[in-house]
């Protein structure tokens, strides 16, 4: 009689065991594939009132729909004047080139999109890297890579420099700044954040980055647990950081790469809109 009440019991822990084993499942998947949306604003010339900048940034191949049909969807909804990608579109673990080209393709039929490498672009082979970077141009996309242009509207200009991942730690971000010294606006696309204090001295208004995934896992009180090149309790991991008259922006990003699974951090499609100063 007690084996016969015992096997019910156990059966009952195995099915609540395999309950909770499917919602946290669930979980995760809703976690790492339900895209959000965060918009912040920025000053800028009168000419750019209401100027609309799409940020995407770590996708590291992930998916989110058919041919990423969910992304891009979300992406138009916004209504941009351009698209930003700020590195990492690729994992350099498991590389696969058509599904970026196919994604930057996809975008440059909303707007005119700029682009600048990560880190996972700069661990490619040689060859890989030329592949990207060729199909990226051939689908539209301008690569600033330690490049800058020049955005016109209203009679007003805004000039956008991307400084490529190897650079960062270099004199590039101050021989960029020193060359667009008299420039009405400086946004710079630059991959990484925790090199905030170079970006202030050097006097650039905005700084979109990426890079951290925003800490990963981001847990209560504790906010984001890890970042690369920052490590436990990360100080840049997300939202938008004032140094002087600096403004740096941190897309928490899309993908995932090491670490696979996000925690309370839901992949992110970020909106900065410009407003007259």
């Amino acid at each position: 009689m007690a084996a016969e009440t015992k096997r019910p019991a156990k059966r009952r822990r195995l099915i609540i065991g395999g309950v909770i084993l499917c919602l946290a499942a669930g979980f995760c998947w809703f976690e790492n594939t339900h895209l959000t949306v965060t918009e912040y604003t920025c000053p800028a010339p009168a000419g750019f009132e209401g100027y609309r900048i799409v940020q995407l940034s770590d996708t590291h191949d992930a998916q989110f729909g058919r041919d990423n049909a969910r992304l891009v969807t979300l992406a138009a909804a916004q209504e941009p004047d351009i698209i930003v990608l700020t590195g990492d579109m690729i994992d350099a673990y498991r590389t696969n080139i058509p599904r970026a080209i196919g994604l930057a393709s996809a975008l440059t039929d909303i707007c005119d999109v700029y682009y600048v490498n990560g880190n996972h672009e700069a661990w490619l082979s040689e060859a890989d890297a030329q592949a990207l970077y060729d199909g990226l141009a051939d689908a539209g996309v301008t690569l600033l890579l330690d490049e800058q242009t020049t955005l016109s509207r209203g009679g007003d200009s805004i000039t956008l420099l991307g400084i490529r991942d190897e650079s960062l730690q270099s004199d590039m971000p101050r021989r960029m700044a020193e060359e667009t010294a008299e420039a009405p606006m400086r946004i710079l696309l630059a991959h990484e954040p925790q090199y905030l204090d170079e970006y202030a001295h050097c006097g650039y208004d905005l700084v979109l980055t990426g890079h951290a995934h925003g800490g990963q896992w981001r847990l209560p009180i504790i906010g984001g647990v890890i970042a690369p090149d920052q490590g436990f309790d990360p100080v840049y991991y997300e939202g938008m950081h004032t140094e002087g008259d600096t403004h740096m922006v941190i897309s928490r990003g899309l993908g995932n790469s090491t670490i696979p699974v996000r925690l309370f951090n839901d992949p992110e499609v970020v909106v900065v809109t410009l407003t007259a100063e």
